[in-house]
């Protein structure tokens, strides 16, 4: 009897160790997926700033993908990324059920925001999976044409000017809160620094104070843009990511400012993937 106990123990934590390898495969596979899309969008982007108009791409989720479409493989890499978003989900997923690595993973309020991320990555993968799969108006849709009927669609409800501006306040603070994390090295408690060269190290910082900074600026913007819309009352008001970008473009020194936040973002999708890399999961 003891001896089929020990057996069905070993066999049991053999299945639990399996499992959290399948998972943090997962989630490395995400951030991956997470990196390119980045680094296709800050492409754009820069192009965006010296004249070229982004080549008519949209400098957002969907005009990476549309980029990626282009390319030798490319709908064969769409299906890699919307199933590598969808392996980042179920990481989030468990993270929310099962709590995260670290001191503060089961926390309440961690478990609350994997369970928030969970549902981002779930429909994006979704969409990019839809796209892969012919629907090119699902993944490739413009964000800003989506905020614009989103937010038209809640001003006209009974408080709604209210919602948009709560929701814009909402994203500007978000915004505020991921750069400052960024600029305080929040993300070094997720890494395994140890495992990291002294050179290594410096540059992971580096990446991830920089693309934390930039990414966190950018949903700030975007923040600002929606309670303005609140405020005329006036959907077009509101702004994705590609209006957001471009609107730094016409800004004093717009399109160098535009260039310096485009890097950012290309820093954010290198420091995705030194997540890949280094990520405790």
């Amino acid at each position: 009897m003891g001896t089929q106990t020990w057996a069905l123990r070993g066999r049991s934590r053999a299945r639990r160790a399996a499992d959290s390898t399948a998972m943090a495969a997962a989630a490395r596979a995400g951030f991956a997926a997470r990196g390119l899309i980045y680094i296709l969008v800050s492409v754009i982007a820069l192009q965006i700033a010296f004249g070229d108009d982004g080549g008519g791409q949209q400098a957002d989720r969907g005009g990476a993908l549309g980029e990626l479409a282009g390319k030798p493989f490319g709908a064969v890499l769409l299906w890699i990324v919307g199933i590598a978003l969808a392996g980042m989900g179920l990481w989030r997923l468990s993270e929310a059920v099962f709590g995260g690595a670290g001191p503060d993973g089961s926390k309440p309020t961690s478990r609350a925001a994997n369970a928030g991320r969970f549902v981002f990555y779930a429909f994006t993968s979704y969409s990019v999976l839809a796209y892969a799969a012919g629907d090119r108006g699902s993944g490739s849709g413009s964000s800003d044409r989506r905020t614009d009927d989103v937010t038209a669609t809640v001003l006209g409800w009974p408080g709604g000017p209210w919602l948009v501006g709560l929701a814009g306040a909402g994203v500007v603070g978000a915004g505020l809160w991921i750069a400052f994390r960024a600029a305080r090295k929040k993300f070094r408690k997720h890494l395994r620094t140890g495992e990291m060269s002294p050179h290594t190290e410096r540059v992971v910082n580096v990446l991830g104070v920089t693309g934390g900074t930039a990414r966190g600026l950018v949903f700030a913007f975007a923040g600002v843009f929606a309670v303005v819309a609140a405020v005329q009352h006036r959907p077009g008001k509101a702004k994705g990511m590609d209006d957001t970008l471009r609107a730094f473009r016409d800004l004093p020194a717009g399109p160098w400012l535009l260039a310096l936040v485009a890097l950012g973002l290309a820093a954010f999708g290198l420091f995705s993937w030194c997540n890949a890399r280094w990520r405790q999961v």
